[in-house]
């Protein structure tokens, strides 16, 4: 593959080796925030931690805080500190899996910038959280629930075109290696 992507830096046997890595680490740390995520799902935040992602305003955020308790607060910063490790392991399993998916020739300029673009949402889940944990605090501002709120839209996306790459060219190409 001649286009620059972000793991060139391994070769491609190793590419792969690392994807078959990555899944269950990408995997585990969802499920991980699962767990950690349980306790935070109250009728005013009944997504848990998604819907403080979601909130938009400090004032439903803070209201969302409220609502945990001091419990849940541990919890929330447990489930914000945690996704650090979450956003290294997502970032690389879809990346590398939009990468192996374009060397098998769906679509492969697509698949390279999902890569590149896997990277972003990444930075942008960092400063996701980096606000919430600010507004979890009692330090924020009402910017730091606008700029969670449209960090986690852009996030969102560009992780949900990755996966619908990933699974739509993972089939592609195996139909096409079957015809041959």
């Amino acid at each position: 593959m001649k286009r620059a992507h972000p793991y060139q830096w391994l070769s491609e046997k190793n590419q792969m080796n690392a994807f078959i890595a990555m899944l269950p680490l990408a995997l585990l740390a969802m499920a991980i925030e699962q767990i950690t995520g349980a306790p935070l799902r109250t009728s005013i935040a009944p997504l848990g931690i998604l819907s403080f992602e979601f909130a938009g305003t400090l004032a439903l955020a803070q209201a969302m805080v409220q609502s945990w308790g001091q419990i849940g607060q541990i919890y929330a910063g447990l489930n914000l500190g945690f996704d650090f490790v979450f956003i290294i392991a997502y970032v690389s399993a879809i990346g590398l899996g939009c990468v192996l998916v374009a060397r098998g020739g769906f679509l492969p300029s697509v698949g390279i910038v999902l890569a590149w673009a896997l990277i972003v949402a990444g930075g942008l889940d960092c400063i996701e959280n980096y606000n919430l944990i600010q507004i979890l605090l009692g330090v924020g501002q009402e910017s730091n629930a606008g700029i969670a709120l449209w960090c986690a839209l852009a996030k969102f996306a560009i992780v949900g075109l990755g996966l619908v790459y990933f699974f739509i060219g993972a089939a592609v190409n195996v139909v096409t290696m079957w015809r041959r």
